[in-house]
């Protein structure tokens, strides 16, 4: 087949938007491919995604037609082409989704005829290859295609509801679509391609036509408006018109596999090569698309969708000799192809590659080793002639080496083997009980069970109102009663006991039952109903029907609520000081600290917590008061801007907590009535908790208070113990000195054993070492103690220069008039230097080293020149 005009893909993208355009479309921007306002979602998957409000009645628009390119990711769930990507020439995770809409305004007619115009008579297509699949009912879209356009009337084709029929979910908005294939191959004539997953004939675009809502019981129903819902894919359109046989040829991605040859210096010319070349070329678009639109590779969610991506791409990497960091390398291609269409790419390519790169220095850490345990599993099993690997080694993979089960599912195809998926998923069943069950269900730890409340004493089967927004004591009555082993549980029709959520914990406190103040030590919830654990009651004085004081521990609450404020804050700063891809990751609120999980992929620098600890006390004093919107609709919190959290379900009312413009969350928690009342916040710590996922450790109020005390009491105590170290350091130098001087005196008795005479006085003399002049003058006073009678002369080289000391025994001055003075200055000549002092020690400095040997030869002529 041979398209008459070529154009490139940007060409082909604006033509596809100014078409539409020239028909009254509204040309608007594709939603983000991180759909953060819909935990319903990992992904952006489909062009209709942000418009679902306005096919469910519950919003509007003011237009009724629009168009635009939707970025897409199809990596889970029913819309799933990861295993095909690369294998194939046409499914990828992340793809170019071209659109167009009305809203109640055009239907069938307008979309057939217009996508008929567009596909033949701008851009040409060959009619004769082109099919359109219908709904086996829907005769007014046969007639249309008839009537509307000059298709061949074989080349309709009527399927049932797995092809032809488009539902938003189990009910809703619904109905029948219409697809347009082209058969690109030589038998272009013949239906049996069509929806048969031949390469040669794929589908082209998909025209939705929504004009039922179904019921719950799978009853179908005409909506008040109809709409329409288009999807192109672009790629494959791409392909199409550049007359390319695959999507990976097209100047979509060639930009991306030329990089990768040049990087690996392997070229793209055969099967075993392309298919990791595309495979790398598909992955790194999505990693750089979620990732720029606040997505991060985690152990959850999205985040472990990105991940496998990611880790899947590396691995592939290997088939062709990157065995280092790559990836992040083809950022900087992919922004300069796509960066002008989507400029968001462009704005975060830094970021997108610190944390594409740590990724995979994460992943090359284990890699290898992963890759040697596989072939060692491979060997083992080709020796028991079996070819599936067990559930057992998958999980160690994933467990130990952080190979996610598809990746090994394609590490094993590639070699005739298959994976045991079952075994593999019960093991990481078990292994989510496991964590489940180490932080399950209070009341076990005072064995009791509650699976109903079918057992309890009820006089009302309300759920149990809770007053602790609002005030600390509640007067209640007690609803509901049941005695275990010494522990009552109560029921109260209402009560200001918060029960554990949201990382807040429970409250403890008193209930007063006439003149017996009974202690709540602990608190949970059952079908809506608040169960009150108190140990120790008076036998008989608990029944259902009393009424009851309820009241918390007022004190502990308000730590509880000043640190439960402070992650708020925490949280906004957070993304303001590191960027909007950090979300909460978890959490802990306590009254005696808070711990803060959150995404980032580095370590926080020094500067980095300060500024996020001062941001923090800046905004808490500027006295935000709360602003509580309880029980609002999800959608209107929503449209005030409110963050909210990917995995939390959400039911049609919610809190929303708001302090100023600076923080604003679902959330429902208590909380301080306004932000200067928790005083001041501190950070105690900062470290990492799985890859990609950072914690913060941080106290306020009373726990800064109790954290200062400690610090200066560890200050205290570091300080007596520095003095202490101290007055040790002395004693050890001195003893040292004491042992180095002793060692050193030890030279002395060679110079005592060799003595000689002049004129019947005794000579001592000789070099030593010594550090020093004074240290030289010691020398010689022990040397003048032990000699008894005679002239020393000791000399020594300190630094670069010569030191001479000279000493005269009592009897010698009085009877023989010896100096010794006058003999160091005799001496001291002969080294270039002069001395002097008194006549029983005396001492000399000079320059020249190299006459040392000359003035200790002279000792003895010196001395009998004086006698």
């Amino acid at each position: 087949m041979k398209i008459v005009t070529e154009m490139t893909s940007t060409e082909i993208r604006d033509q596809f938007l100014k078409f539409f355009e020239k028909k009254e479309h509204k040309l608007v921007p594709g939603a983000p491919v991180v759909p953060f306002d819909d935990p319903t979602l990992l992904f952006t998957n489909a062009g209709m995604i942000q418009f679902k409000d306005v096919f469910l009645g519950k919003g509007t628009r003011e237009y009724s037609r629009a168009a635009d390119t939707q970025k897409c990711i199809r990596v889970s769930g029913k819309h799933n082409d990861l295993e095909e990507v690369g294998y194939d020439t046409y499914h990828h995770t992340f793809f170019e989704m071209l659109g167009n809409w009305s809203f109640g305004d055009y239907y069938k007619k307008e979309a057939i005829g217009w996508a008929w115009e567009l596909l033949t008579g701008v851009w040409k297509l060959p009619k004769e290859r082109l099919w359109a699949t219908i709904h086996n009912d829907d005769d007014e879209s046969y007639s249309l295609w008839k009537s509307e356009t000059d298709i061949d009337p074989k080349h309709i084709l009527r399927f049932g509801e797995k092809d032809n029929f488009w539902e938003m979910g189990e009910t809703g908005p619904c109905g029948p679509c219409s697809e347009i294939h082209i058969n690109t191959g030589d038998d272009y004539d013949n239906p049996k391609w069509v929806n048969a997953g031949a390469p040669e004939c794929i589908e082209l675009w998909n025209l939705v036509f929504i004009q039922y809502d179904k019921d719950e019981k799978g009853n179908l129903h005409d909506l008040p408006m109809k709409h329409i819902d288009t999807g192109m894919g672009f790629e494959r359109m791409c392909a199409v018109l550049q007359n390319k046989k695959s999507n990976y040829d097209t100047d979509v991605f060639s930009p991306l596999i030329e990089q990768v040859v040049k990087l690996s210096g392997i070229k793209n010319d055969s099967e075993e090569n392309k298919i990791p070349m595309r495979v790398i070329a598909d992955h790194i678009r999505t990693l750089t698309f979620a990732i720029a639109d606040g997505a991060v590779p985690g152990n959850e969610g999205r985040g472990y969708v990105l991940r496998r991506i990611l880790r899947r791409a590396a691995r592939y990497g290997r088939k062709l000799n990157l065995n280092d960091p790559f990836l992040y390398k083809l950022v900087d291609t992919l922004v300069n192809t796509m960066g002008d269409v989507f400029p968001e790419i462009r704005d975060k390519k830094n970021y997108v590659k610190k944390i594409i790169k740590a990724e995979e220095e994460s992943f090359n850490a284990t890699l290898d080793r992963g890759i040697e345990l596989f072939g060692e599993i491979i060997n083992q099993l080709e020796r028991e002639k079996t070819k599936e690997i067990a559930g057992n080694e998958v999980f160690k993979l994933y467990d130990t080496y952080g190979f996610p089960a598809d990746l090994t599912n394609v590490m094993a195809q590639e070699k005739g083997f298959t994976i045991d998926e079952e075994g593999f998923n019960k093991l990481m069943t078990e292994q989510k009980d496991r964590a489940r069950n180490a932080s399950k269900d209070k009341l076990s730890s005072i064995n009791i069970s509650l699976k109903d409340l079918t057992s309890f004493d009820l006089s009302d089967d309300k759920a149990t109102a809770f007053t602790g927004y609002d005030e600390f004591k509640s007067k209640a009555k007690i609803t509901g009663h049941k005695n275990e082993r010494d522990t009552d549980l109560i029921i109260l029709d209402r009560s200001p006991f918060y029960v554990e959520a949201g990382g807040q914990v429970d409250d403890i406190g008193k209930i007063q039952v006439d003149a017996d103040l009974l202690d709540v030590v602990d608190v949970t919830r059952i079908e809506n109903k608040t169960i009150h654990i108190v140990q120790n009651a008076t036998e008989g004085i608990i029944a259902a029907g009393k009424t009851v004081i309820a009241e918390i521990d007022e004190l502990r609450r308000w730590d509880i609520m000043r640190n439960h404020t402070a992650t708020h804050f925490l949280h906004a700063a957070l993304r303001k000081v590191l960027g909007t891809h950090v979300h909460q990751a978890g959490s802990y609120v306590g009254p005696d600290h808070l711990r803060f999980d959150f995404t980032h992929f580095a370590k926080l620098a020094a500067e980095e917590i300060r500024d996020i600890e001062a941001l923090v006390n800046d905004e808490l004093r500027r006295n935000y008061a709360l602003q509580h919107h309880r029980d609002i609709p999800f959608d209107k919190a929503k449209k005030m801007g409110a963050l909210m959290f990917f995995g939390d379900k959400y039911g049609d009312k919610v809190n929303v907590v708001q302090y100023g413009d600076f923080t604003m969350e679902f959330c429902g928690g208590t909380h301080v009535k306004n932000s200067s009342e928790i005083g001041l916040f501190k950070i105690v710590s900062e470290s990492s908790i799985a890859s990609g996922v950072r914690r913060i450790e941080a106290v306020t109020g009373a726990g800064v208070e109790k954290y200062i005390k400690n610090q200066l009491s560890i200050v205290k105590q570091s300080n007596e113990r520095i003095e202490e170290l101290f007055d040790v350091k002395k004693k050890l130098e001195k003893e040292m000195a004491e042992l180095k001087m002793k060692d050193k005196l030890g030279q002395l008795d060679h110079i005592l054993a060799l003595s000689s005479k002049v004129k019947n006085i005794k000579i001592y003399k000789g070099k030593v070492i010594a550090d020093n002049i004074d240290e030289l003058k010691s020398f010689g006073d022990v040397l003048r103690e032990k000699m008894e009678s005679g002239v020393g002369v000791l000399v020594a080289q300190i630094d670069d220069k010569v030191g001479i000391v000279t000493v005269v025994s009592d009897d010698l001055i009085k009877e023989k008039k010896l100096n010794a003075g006058k003999i160091v200055g005799m001496l001291a000549k002969l080294i270039g230097g002069g001395g002097g002092g008194r006549a029983h020690l005396a001492t000399a400095g000079g320059k020249n080293i190299e006459q040392i040997p000359a003035a200790i030869g002279k000792v003895e002529e010196v001395v009998s020149s004086l006698i």
